[in-house]
């Protein structure tokens, strides 16, 4: 990251793009994308799409497996909040109104 008088350089986490943000307005003033990986040769085209297959599966799988467990995980959770909720001494709830 480089500070040229009020902008700054940021490169994107995702895209590796390279942006240009003026820092006292909060814009972007310039994008330059990140180079782009090699096209996948035409002989692997049936193995990069069955891996992909078996990725898409496999988060399919979990997030079932994450559904059938979301009740359990929640109950679990609650209870946790009740038991420290039971160890923290009752206070009055602080409302807007009364910070004026």
């Amino acid at each position: 990251m480089a500070k040229k008088g009020g902008s700054v350089e940021i490169t994107c986490p995702c895209c590796q793009a390279k942006l240009t943000v003026d820092a006292e307005l909060g814009v972007v003033l310039s994008h330059a994308e990140a180079p782009r990986a090699p096209k996948v040769d035409l002989d692997h085209v049936s193995d990069v799409l069955s891996e992909q297959a078996r990725l898409r599966e496999e988060k399919f799988r979990q997030s079932v497996e994450a559904e059938r467990n979301k009740e359990e995980v929640l109950n679990r959770k609650f209870a946790e909040a009740l038991e420290k909720s039971k160890n923290q001494p009752v206070e009055k709830p602080l409302r807007d109104f009364d910070l004026d």
